[in-house]
């Protein structure tokens, strides 16, 4: 094989990983499995796609080598093939902010409202959390939770936290955190808390986001 022969299949390759990043559909279901294996028909629900469009996005997907199967019963189970390909959408993203006007803008616009983010870095965080100054509420379904969480982290999932409130205490500040920088839930959840008189506020960062800044993750 020539030397320009080589090179072209080289490119080639990495070009598939690409391709299959190419798509805004594929990158949210990489997000979501980056919290852990999901089943296929809740990839579809949660992406809001139908069976037969989560079925290609998840067939390229497989065929870059960015995701596997495992099949129980009737059902098939996917999840991502190293952790690198998590922190491989945390750079992409990362580079896309810091290049794209319109991303870091929308960006900005979701942040906007005063008393919404937590001002204080990660570490800080971690430590406040330690000493019992604040509690870090994971606002992801459980099974994300058990998978992985930030340290010192509690769950309480969305879905349950209006019947719930009453387990939380209102002395202490809530900083709540869900898949990353996309995820709506966190948000939703810090409005319903100040709804109800708690001192809450929300970071941006998900466990990916953890741990592509090299800080330690909890898994169960």
């Amino acid at each position: 094989m020539s030397n320009r022969l080589l090179k072209d299949h080289l490119y080639e390759q990495v070009a598939r990983v690409g391709k299959a990043l190419s798509s805004p559909k594929r990158l949210e279901i990489l997000e979501m499995l980056a919290q852990g294996e999901k089943a296929v028909e809740t990839i579809t629900a949660e992406v809001g796609i139908d069976n037969k469009l989560a079925s290609a996005h998840l067939k390229a997907l497989k065929e870059a080598r960015l995701v596997q199967t495992r099949r129980d019963g009737k059902r098939i189970f996917y999840k991502l093939t190293g952790s690198d390909v998590a922190q491989l959408g945390v750079t992409l993203r990362q580079v896309a902010e810091e290049h794209l006007v319109e991303l870091s803008m929308a960006l900005q616009n979701m942040v906007a409202e005063p008393g919404r983010m937590v001002s204080v870095g990660r570490k800080e965080l971690m430590a406040q959390a330690k000493r019992g100054e604040v509690i870090v509420l994971d606002v992801r379904p459980r099974n994300e939770f058990d998978t992985a969480h930030l340290p010192h982290a509690r769950s309480l999932p969305l879905a349950e936290l209006t019947q719930r409130l009453a387990e939380l205490p209102r002395d202490v500040a809530i900083v709540a955190y869900c898949r990353g920088p996309f995820c709506l839930m966190s948000d939703e959840a810090v409005k319903l808390l100040q709804a109800h008189g708690f001192c809450a506020r929300k970071t941006s960062d998900g466990v990916s986001e953890w741990q592509a800044a090299g800080l330690p993750i909890t898994k169960t």
